[in-house]
């Protein structure tokens, strides 16, 4: 089978509902069960903490709405990766995608996996090996020790290799599984809200004051360090763009997913902070290690734990199949470009999945988890991801000028002031973690660079096969 007729085989089968489905299960994963503490103990304000997560929101929505457009214009599977081809040319486009499979991505999904594994051990014991054996790591490569916490790396590597079969066999099946799940995850977090304002017992008095200026630091400046966490939980989704060429009707129902998605995500995420402020003081929130299973165990004392983890366990083995079923799609576009390992640009005849890009992405996300740097690497490349944030933003003003009469369904509103904004703040971002972790940025600023010499490589293999 000719690589052509398998690139013709990709099927557009998702639907607007389950485009929306993908936006919020890319995004809601463990994020909001982690972070609030770390913005409360930032700001120290409720007013405050809950206005940086709608100020937060809105800076996302922003990037959404411009992402649309483009998306809108280039409707073709890979998504991000596709639109730095058009915009910017090859060497940005393999950039990006060579940072995405490294580590940013399927380290997210290592990550996101394990995190699922923990919360699964609080109901069955997971084995460990001896502490010798725990203790031995790999000579000449740093401190790996791949046989550390063995039952949660493994049922970590078993959730990853799980939602990879899942979307081997149709993205329809995927979707049906992700559509599944994240109605479990957003009746689980509703369940929170609606039990916290209803029989949890709180007081409104915990959500004053609603203004003031931080002991700890300036207002500024606090605000600045707790949107960095907030960001973070946002992170996730411009994902639905890697499916751009899988979505029904893709100049409509990718923009209506993304807006109405990252609505979603803004009124789940400020209801569930408000939820926890109601049952918890801020200076509670702060000091708690792990906030939602203290709202819950507040609530019901003796077995909110359970009742959080299980919330947990849906959510984050929802986000690692989003994750898994979207970014497989970028490294299939490479592939079709000849800029990434041929095979990859394999699309299954039967189920129409691009079944080998599955697997390599699986192989490698089940190497970083047993690796257990995953999570290191990750904050080496952050600043990395908002780097191309900002120009996929741009890359809407570069369409307009090299594109003028293409027509556009959609239209960012706004234009061009909440595209500029979103430029600004990403660059903020990212100027603003190169000065707070200079030697992590260094580190990510070398990972990234590193896919040069491999761009290269397959632009040379390109030009001899043009040649011969």
């Amino acid at each position: 089978m000719t690589q052509m007729h398998n690139e013709a085989t990709l099927a557009r089968r998702l639907s607007l509902t389950s485009a929306i489905m993908v936006v919020i299960g890319s995004v809601i994963g463990s994020g909001i069960f982690l972070t609030p503490q770390n913005v409360a103990a930032t700001v120290e304000i409720p007013g405050i903490m809950i206005g940086v997560w709608v100020l937060t929101g809105l800076l996302t929505l922003a990037g959404a709405l411009t992402n649309a457009e483009v998306a809108s214009i280039i409707p073709e599977a890979g998504g991000q990766y596709v639109f730095f081809r058009v915009t910017f040319g090859k060497l940005t486009a393999f950039l990006y995608g060579w940072t995405t499979f490294i580590v940013y991505q399927t380290g997210s999904i290592a990550a996101i996996a394990v995190a699922f594994a923990k919360y699964f051990g609080y109901f069955v014991a997971l084995p460990h090996l001896s502490p010798e054996l725990e203790a031995w790591k790999l000579p000449l490569i740093g401190n790996i020790y791949p046989l550390k916490d063995i039952g949660v790396t493994m049922m970590a590597i078993a959730a990853i290799i799980t939602v990879t079969t899942i979307n081997y066999f149709g993205v329809q099946f995927g979707s049906l599984i992700q559509n599944v799940f994240t109605t479990l995850k957003v009746l689980a977090i509703g369940s929170i809200i609606v039990l916290a304002f209803t029989v949890g017992n709180g007081n409104t008095d915990h959500f004053f004051p609603l203004w003031g200026t931080p002991t700890s630091r300036g207002l500024t400046a606090a605000v600045g360090v707790a949107m960095i966490a907030t960001l973070w939980s946002y992170d996730g989704w411009n994902s639905l763009t890697y499916l751009a060429g899988e979505v029904k009707n893709p100049q409509k129902n990718i923009p209506l997913a993304l807006i109405f998605g990252t609505l979603a995500i803004i009124v789940i995420y400020v209801l569930t902070n408000m939820a926890y402020l109601y049952i918890l003081p801020i200076d509670q929130i702060a000091h708690s290690k792990l906030v939602a299973a203290d709202t819950m165990e507040t609530m019901f004392h003796g077995y909110g734990g359970a009742i959080i983890s299980a919330m947990v366990m849906i959510s984050t083995f929802g986000t690692v199949n989003a994750t898994s079923m979207t970014t497989a799609r970028v490294f299939f576009a490479m592939a079709k470009d000849k800029l990434f390992f041929k095979n990859m640009s394999y699309v299954h005849p039967k189920f129409r999945t691009p079944s080998k890009s599955l697997m390599t992405q699986c192989a490698w996300a089940c190497i970083l988890c047993l690796t257990g740097t995953y999570d290191q690497i990750f904050t080496y490349v952050i600043f990395a991801g908002w780097i191309f944030y900002a120009l996929g933003a741009a890359a809407v003003f570069i369409l307009r000028k090299k594109q003028p009469d293409t027509p556009r369904s959609y239209k960012v509103p706004g234009y061009p002031f909440i595209p500029v904004l979103f430029i600004i703040v990403a660059t903020w971002f990212v100027w603003n973690t190169i000065v707070e972790q200079p030697n992590e940025s260094l580190v990510g600023f070398l990972l990234l660079v590193a896919g040069i010499p491999f761009y290269l490589y397959w632009q040379k293999k390109i030009i001899a096969e043009k040649a011969w």
